[in-house]
Order: C-alpha cells, then structure tokens, then sequence
C-alpha cells in the first residue's frame, strides 16, 4: 500500500492529501489600476509538496500544493482519454502530470497529480483543514521520495528556444 493515514493531530507533512482546500485564482486583473484585481476561490483536493523538514522545523509558514484531479471525472470531462490513463500518465511520461492509483482503505479513487497546476497555501489553513479531518491520507516512502523527484524534474528541465540546427 501507497498509503498512509495519519491521525488529525499528527503534523502536516509532505505528500499529504488534503480535501476542501480554498485555492484563490486570479480572474480578471488591470494593468493600469483603474478596476481593482477579480479573484474567485474554489475548494479542491490538494497535495502537499513542501519538504517534510521545512514543515517540522517550522521554516516554512506558507506551504506548496498541487491541485489533485480525480481521473474519471477528467475522463467523463473528455479532457483526457480512458487509454491515455492507464498508459502514458500511469507510466509517468506526461510532463507534469503524477498518477495516484485508488485507495478503497483511503476512499481515493485514481488521482492526477497536476505539477504545473500549484499554489501556495497558509499552513495554520492546511493544519486547520488535517484537524478537521479532511487529510485523507498521506503517500509513504518511497512513494513520496518518487513524486517529490517527479516535481523536481517538471521544474528543472532547461527548455532551448530553439531547436538545433
């Protein structure tokens, strides 16, 4: 198992799963300052990427997320294909995009993890959220260590202008 759930007092941690997380988005904006900046908040399920020794040492006050898609209603959206589920994204070749398999002990059904789709978020809030009992469960060593390194690569990569001659 992938899985771990973790008590609503233990400490927030990397990897974590959080549901009703509000995830502010930046809808309308003026460049001149006239008309004051729109913004909509939606709750979503969240993951927790900020290292687990920033988050138990305290270093961090805010914290990166990604925004957590369950597969089928990406599926029932059309945005993505049955096939396309089980093969590329499972296997991990699509930029930026994790798979998370289904948890029946956890209530998760399979999960994508979307990389490029992140925030930051006040931790008293996530704290708050894992107290109140939405943390549905937390991935495990070495399943963190992988996503973790997952994250690192969708940031890292060096993109050329142009392609060589």
């Amino acid at each position: 198992m992938i899985y771990h759930t973790p008590g609503s007092d233990d400490p927030l941690d990397q990897a974590d799963i959080v549901s009703n997380c509000p995830v502010p988005l930046l809808t309308e904006f003026d460049l001149d300052g006239v008309k004051p900046p729109q913004i909509q908040v939606s709750t979503c399920r969240i993951l927790v990427l900020t290292q687990g020794c920033d988050l138990a040492n305290r270093k961090a006050s805010s914290v990166t997320v990604a925004v957590v898609h369950d597969a089928h209603t990406l599926v029932e959206q059309n945005l993505i294909k049955p096939a396309d589920v089980r093969g590329p994204i499972r296997a991990g070749r699509v930029f930026g995009w994790y798979f998370l398999p289904a948890s029946t002990d956890c209530g998760l059904s399979e999960m994508i993890v979307d990389l490029r789709q992140i925030h930051t978020v006040r931790l008293e809030l996530l704290t708050t959220l894992c107290q109140r009992g939405h943390r549905a469960a937390r991935l495990v060593s070495p399943y963190r260590e992988h996503l973790a390194k997952h994250f690192a690569d969708t940031f890292s990569r060096i993109g050329l202008p142009a392609p060589y001659e």
